[in-house]
């Protein structure tokens, strides 16, 4: 068999990555995972993790391939999985298909594998190596990732305002300040966010389902969302959209009222008691650490300003992302932040773009919040 030169075999990872990426609306909580199998330079077999309890990367891979898979390399996103869960170890796979190396992306920290999978098989005699194209591995799940090393999800803070920073006018009006260009895209972040986190007083005042309908390629894998309700003392109503039985739903609460949590938790509602924070309300790092126990990967929150302004400033927040949208609203229009507080510049909160683009007629700015 001829091996794969180090251009070729990045050129092979780079696929792997790209299949895995076609996961990115559905494996959730699981990781996303491509693969690829190679016998004398070309490609046999591939495969992506589609859902959660359904067959992994290597197996659809591997079942391509057939026989070719004898002597074949394969080159996997993330570190074969050594444990039996909803499915049979991949490692196992690897070694009953005959395969003479595994390339892999990045180890997986999850506990039940952390190197187990590798050790399998060079335990079984054949060639593993770690570690091409880590970095890009890394950054398709971070949420994951975040969950597994932190113990919380990766956050993303969504806010979209006007040039001058407003959100809506004083009368509340708000629809709609982006364009259809913009507000799809923000489809897709939920899509591949997992879950999307709000107040009660946005459910309160605007009754939003926060699912994905729209957005998404032709014939594209979609699980809906989880929805999560910070709600101090349980207000929101049981007949809120946000509780449509589509997907796994969490209040977050620090004043359970009994009727209450028995009629949300009767229509599937997960009902979590949270520490109390400054002015009683949801302690936020306890939310993440409840969530992250709960099995959330990544959070895209959607909310009004009262909250949004915690959030920043927090240390909680992994990512924001801005629309702007180009018009005025006026000094006496919404904030999209409250910030209260602040009254030295060294107290201001400060954030490093990482990536700027137009969407529509809006810009969409990233940025990540910069700690000193």
């Amino acid at each position: 068999m001829a091996a794969a030169s180090p251009v070729e075999a990045a050129a092979y990872m780079a696929q792997a990555l790209r299949l895995a990426e076609r996961g990115s609306t559905s494996t959730h909580p699981n990781p996303r995972v491509g693969c690829v199998v190679v016998r004398d330079g070309e490609i046999v077999g591939r495969g992506w993790h589609e859902r959660a309890g359904e067959a992994h990367a290597e197996v659809i891979a591997l079942r391509q391939a057939g026989d070719r898979a004898r002597g074949a390399e394969v080159f996997v996103s993330l570190e074969p999985c050594a444990h039996h869960g909803r499915t049979p170890p991949c490692c196992e796979a690897l070694v009953a298909a005959g395969v003479a190396k595994v390339w892999v992306a990045m180890e997986d920290p999850y506990p039940a594998v952390a190197g187990q999978g590798m050790n399998r098989l060079r335990g079984a005699g054949i060639e593993v190596d770690c570690g091409l194209m880590e970095t890009e591995a890394e950054s398709l799940n971070r949420g994951f990732l975040s969950r597994v090393r932190r113990g919380r999800p990766w956050l993303s803070l969504k806010l979209a305002s006007s040039l001058d920073g407003r959100t809506a006018m004083a009368s509340g009006e708000s629809q709609w300040i982006t364009g259809e260009a913009a507000r799809t895209d923000v489809h897709r972040l939920r899509a591949s966010a997992g879950a999307v986190l709000t107040s009660s007083a946005t459910v309160l005042a605007d009754n939003p389902a926060l699912t994905v309908r729209k957005g998404l390629e032709p014939g594209a894998a979609l699980r809906q969302p989880d929805r999560i309700v910070l709600d101090t003392q349980l207000r929101s109503p049981a007949t809120a959209q946000v509780w449509h039985p589509d997907a796994r739903r969490f209040a977050l609460t620090v004043r359970p009222r009994g009727a209450m949590v028995d009629r949300l938790r009767a229509q599937g509602v997960e009902v979590h008691l949270v520490r109390a924070g400054p002015g009683g309300q949801v302690e936020l790092g306890d939310a993440l650490r409840v969530l992250g126990t709960a099995g959330v990967n990544s959070v895209l929150v959607e909310c009004g300003p009262i909250l949004a302004g915690a959030w920043l400033r927090s240390d909680l927040v992994d990512e924001l992302v801005l629309y702007l949208a180009p018009l005025m609203l006026g000094s006496d229009a919404r904030p999209m932040a409250q910030l209260p507080g602040l009254r030295q510049l060294s107290e201001r909160v400060q954030l490093t773009f990482t990536d700027v683009r137009q969407i529509g007629s809006d810009l969409r700015i990233i940025a990540e919040p910069r700690l000193e």
